[in-house]
């Protein structure tokens, strides 16, 4: 037991930099060619969404006295065709 404790201990308190030479630390091209996919990704999905927000009513409002047939919730109701004031 005392002799995996002192491994232990000796492997954690080495010092040595294991990494070490000119090019550590640099930085590769394919870290590039990620980092532009993922902003090409992301405008991508941005500017769907801003298709799709587009699309969306303007209010979720519904009418207060259109009543449900047959009071089914889920039923859709077709407003009524009224002029519009102007």
């Amino acid at each position: 037991m005392t002799s995996l404790t002192l491994l232990t201990i000796s492997v954690l308190a080495d010092d040595t930099p294991r990494n070490t030479g000119p090019d550590f630390g640099k930085a590769s091209p394919v870290g590039l060619l990620v980092i532009v996919l993922l902003l090409i990704g992301t405008f991508l999905l941005v500017f769907s969404m801003n298709r799709h927000l587009k699309k969306l009513p303007k209010t979720f409002d519904t009418d207060a006295g259109a009543a449900q047939p047959n009071g089914d919730p889920d039923a859709v109701v077709e407003p009524e065709d009224r002029p519009q004031g102007g």
